[in-house]
C-alpha cells in the first residue's frame, strides 16, 4: 500500500484496528519473535483484516530495521506503521524502511515528564510540533501517542492534542499505559477530549486490572475511531486489548461488523502463541478451547437441544469446535450423545448406570475422562450386566 492510497475514511469504516502484536506484543517480558515469524504474523494480520500493522521500532536498527523493511515491501492491504520517539532521527529510520505511517510517542503525564523525561510541558509541546511537522513533510500518516494519558492533567492533554492536530497529526493515540481506568471513566475522558479538540482518537489500553477490552470499547462508544490491539492480548505486564475479543465484541455486542475473517482467529492465536512461547489458556475469551466445551449436565443438555442456550455464537465463527466433556458434572444426555459418536445406542437405564461409574472415576482421577476410558467403563458395565442375567 502506498502513502497516497492510505485513506480509511474512504472505506467508510466506523472503527479501524491498528494491531501492535509486533511491537507492544513483542515487548512482553521474555518474548522475542524470529524475523521469519514477524513476517508471517504480518501476513496473517493482513489476511484476517487488520487496517494497520504496527511493525516495530526502526531506530533499534539491526534485525528489527531489516525485518520492517521486508514487511513494508510485501505490498499488504494494511497500512504499515512504525513506532518512534518524537525524535527526527527516529523518523528518518522509519523513512528508510519505506513505511507509510508513523507513531510519534511522548509522555503526557506530569509524573513521566518530570521524572522520566526530566523536561517541561512546553518542551513536550515543542517536540510534538517539530516531529509532526517533519513527518508530515515526508508525506507520512501520523499518530501522536500520548503516553500515560490516563494519568495526565486533562487540560494539558487537550493542549497536547490540539498541538498535535495543528501540526498536522492524523490522530491521537490515548494510552492507558498502566491500565488504571475503568470503562465509565474512559468514556467520560474520551468524550471530553474529542469534544474539546475534534481530533481522531485511538484507544491503547492495558489489562493491569482486567479491563483492557472493556476500556477500548468504552472509548469507541465515546467516539474513538481506532483501537490498538494485540493477538491473545500480548503486551507489557498484563498485556493489551486482545484483537479477537475487540473484533468479536464489536461484531456481536455493538453490531459493528468490521469484515474480519474471524474463522482465522484460532489459527492466528495458535501461531502467535507458539511464536511467543506462550500457551493459550483453555479459558481464554473467544479463542480458548473451553469457550465451547460443556460438561455440566444442564448445560450440555441445553446445547444438545439448541446450541444458543449456552453459546452466544457458533464455534466455527472463530475456528473452533464444540466439545462435550464427560466427567463428574455430566448428565445422561451427554452420555447418550457421546456413545452415539462411538456407534452405540444407550437406553436411559444403561446411560444412568454408566454415568454413575463415570462420576466415580472422575472424582478418583480429579479430571474428565478420555474416550478410551469411557469404553473401558462401558465394557466392564456390559460384562457385569450379563453376569447378573
Amino acid at each position: 500500500m502506498t502513502l497516497q492510497n492510505f485513506d480509511l475514511k474512504a472505506k467508510g469504516k466506523q472503527i479501524s484496528i491498528d494491531d501492535t502484536t509486533l511491537r507492544d506484543g513483542e515487548q512482553t517480558a521474555g518474548v522475542v519473535f524470529a524475523n521469519r515469524e514477524k513476517i508471517r504474523i504480518a501476513k496473517l494480520l493482513d489476511e484476517v483484516g487488520v487496517d494497520q500493522i504496527e511493525v516495530g521500532i526502526p531506530a533499534m536498527r539491526g534485525d528489527e530495521k531489516e525485518t520492517i523493511k521486508k514487511i513494508a515491501k510485501l505490498d499488504l492491504n494494511a497500512s504499515i506503521l512504525a513506532w518512534n520517539r518524537t525524535v527526527l532521527s527516529d523518523i528518518r529510520h522509519s523513512l528508510d524502511c519505506g513505511v507509510n505511517a508513523v507513531a510519534l510517542s511522548i509522555s503526557a503525564s506530569d509524573i513521566h515528564i518530570d521524572h522520566k523525561l526530566k523536561k517541561s510541558r512546553s518542551w513536550v509541546l515543542e517536540s510534538i510540533k517539530e516531529s509532526v511537522s517533519f513527518a508530515k513533510s515526508k508525506n507520512l500518516y501520523v499518530s501522536v501517542n500520548a503516553e500515560d494519558a490516563s494519568r495526565a492533567d486533562l487540560e494539558f492533554l487537550v493542549r497536547f492534542a490540539k498541538t498535535a492536530k495543528k501540526a498536522g497529526a492524523d490522530r491521537l493515540r490515548f494510552c492507558d499505559t498502566l491500565g488504571i481506568l475503568d470503562p465509565f471513566e474512559t468514556f467520560k475522558v474520551i468524550k471530553a477530549l474529542i469534544e474539546a479538540t475534534g481530533i481522531e482518537v485511538e484507544m491503547h489500553t492495558h489489562n493491569d486490572f482486567g479491563m483492557a477490552t472493556a476500556n477500548a470499547l468504552a472509548g469507541a462508544k465515546a467516539g474513538a475511531t481506532w483501537i490498538n490491539t494485540t493477538v491473545n492480548g500480548l503486551g507489557e505486564r498484563a498485556g493489551n486489548a486482545a484483537l479477537e475479543e475487540v473484533v468479536m465484541a464489536l461484531k456481536l455486542l455493538s453490531k459493528i461488523d468490521l469484515g474480519f475473517k474471524t474463522k482465522m482467529f484460532r489459527d492466528l492465536s495458535e501461531y502467535v502463541a507458539n511464536a511467543s512461547a506462550r500457551t493459550i489458556p483453555v479459558w481464554k475469551a473467544i479463542v480458548g478451547t473451553n469457550v465451547f466445551a460443556h460438561e455440566s449436565g444442564i448445560h450440555a443438555d441445553g446445547v444438545l437441544k439448541n446450541p444458543l442456550t449456552y453459546e452466544s455464537f457458533s464455534p466455527d465463527e472463530v475456528g473452533l469446535e464444540r466439545q462435550l466433556v464427560i466427567g463428574k458434572h455430566s448428565g445422561t444426555a451427554s452420555i447418550v450423545s457421546k456413545f452415539k459418536e462411538f456407534g452405540i445406542e444407550l437406553e436411559q437405564e444403561d446411560a444412568q448406570a454408566v454415568l454413575e461409574e463415570v462420576r466415580s472415576h472422575a472424582v478418583g482421577m480429579k479430571r474428565a475422562l478420555f474416550d478410551k476410558e469411557l469404553m473401558y467403563i462401558f465394557k466392564d458395565y456390559n460384562k457385569s450386566k450379563k453376569k447378573k442375567k
